[in-house]
């Protein structure tokens, strides 16, 4: 059988699936962002994209939570297939291919993420396919595929943007011809057009949401001293009211009741101001704001994902978690039915102990990445650098624009196993086809 590693790779892998959907039904809900997902009444995000909301809203009628998660169940695997494809089409042998799609098939993190009522995992997937399907093979087609998806990848993450740009960047730069690159950007374009001119109707801004300035200044509250920025008297509501040591970090600005953001009316002037202030804090404090970037990406060396006590949403539960009174309604109009996690033993048991190893530690995946890098430009495997770009910008950018956080790590997994399997490949074969013409001697 041509494919056998595979096939015993993804036995196992689909077996962990079936014991997180028959260990945790309906659903894993994440603090007050699943909820927003799933109201009823449809409208553009104020702190994120309402992508997902769309997807939610369509899978509505079936009203299973169950149906999402096996959903999102698939698509990974349906992923991990499509990229063990591409890396055999390029050359690997079938165990080699296997071996670089295994932590998509098995990375606890991953799993959790299938499971959880957030855009996570259709992000990674929209993602990830988008810049397979590039390196598969450059056309007008493929390119509109592309950008259609990174267009979609936009709308369920605000981050998934740059990299549309990311990747016209690299068809530009490998000289694929216009046609690609004019497809790859107006299919980008119609689904964040479309986005955004909801957003212009609903709330009267063109944008995606109403909240960049927000997490911008609350990254600025690791650092922001007002005796040195001297902001003017309509942003100095914004100073900080503690020591630098005894801030929390930068997620805690935008929600908490100690925060001074809560103190401005208004969404869109509160999003405004808060951008502004931002920015002024960065110009006048360049050397701190980097160091506090560099502080969160030495997260990236910490070997363990989360500690045996350590308190994070990012475990899976012992014990099932009741749904706030105010949000109940919410859930359990989706799923027509109780939509409390259930911790169902001994399943649930099995996987929280799989959670303590089963994946890899953000230390080696760093030097995967970096070597995958290193290894492309050296090999001249100038298609490795598009989805090792990619998944730098994603784990990079965070701490730049907001804040370092575990769950924004991993949809680089995928990228930088692509990656490092086209640098192992003989010849790069997505170089366009002048490039690999012999030069022919008079």
């Amino acid at each position: 059988m041509a494919h056998r590693a595979l096939v015993i790779a993804m036995l196992p892998a689909i077996g962990l699936r079936v014991l997180t959907v028959l260990g945790f039904p309906p659903a894993i809900l994440f603090y007050g962002d699943s909820f927003a997902f799933l109201k009823e009444e449809l409208a553009p995000g104020t702190a994120r994209p309402s992508g997902y909301s769309l997807l939610l809203a369509l899978l509505r009628p079936a009203h299973s939570l169950t149906l999402v998660t096996v959903l999102q169940h698939l698509l990974v695997l349906g992923l991990a297939v499509a990229l063990y494809a591409l890396l055999r089409r390029r050359g690997l042998p079938g165990w080699g291919a296997t071996l670089l799609v295994t932590p998509l098939l098995y990375d606890e993190f991953l799993l959790l993420l299938e499971h959880m009522i957030m855009a996570d995992a259709v992000f990674i997937v929209l993602v990830a396919a988008a810049v397979a399907l590039i390196v598969w093979r450059v056309t007008p087609a493929t390119a509109a595929v592309g950008g259609l998806l990174l267009g979609l990848a936009g709308i369920t993450r605000t981050v998934g943007l740059p990299l549309l740009i990311l990747t016209a960047a690299y068809l530009l730069v490998r000289r694929y011809g216009w046609r690609p690159l004019v497809a790859l950007l107006v299919a980008g374009a119609l689904p964040l057009g479309a986005y955004a001119t909801w957003m212009k109707v609903e709330k009267g801004k063109f944008g995606l949401t109403e909240a960049d300035g927000n997490f911008l200044w609350s990254r600025t509250m690791s650092f922001a001293d007002c005796e040195v920025i001297k902001p003017s008297e309509r942003l100095a509501v914004l100073c900080p009211g503690m020591p630098v040591e005894q801030r929390p970090y930068p997620p805690h600005w935008l929600w908490e009741s100690f925060s001074p953001l809560l103190k401005v009316p208004g969404t869109a002037n509160r999003n405004q101001l808060a951008g502004e202030f931002a920015r002024q804090a960065i110009l006048a404090q360049p050397g701190a704001y980097l160091g506090a970037v560099a502080t969160d990406l030495k997260q990236l060396l910490r070997w363990e994902r989360t500690a045996v006590d350590e308190k994070t949403p990012y475990k899976l539960p012992a014990s099932e978690r009741p749904i706030s009174e105010s949000v109940r309604g919410v859930a359990e109009s989706y799923e027509a039915g109780p939509a409390a996690t259930r911790v169902v033993e001994p399943f649930a048991g099995w996987l929280r102990a799989y959670q303590r190893f089963g994946y890899v530690p953000f230390p080696l995946l760093t030097l995967a990445l970096v070597a995958t890098l290193a290894a492309a430009l050296v090999r001249r495997r100038w298609d490795a650098l598009l989805p090792g770009l990619a998944a730098l910008a994603l784990i990079a950018s965070p701490p730049f624009l907001a804040a370092f956080d575990v769950r924004y790590v991993i949809p680089a997994i995928p990228l930088i196993c692509l990656a490092a399997g086209l640098t192992l490949v003989k010849q790069d074969r997505a170089a366009p086809a002048r490039e690999r013409e012999p030069v022919k001697v008079a």
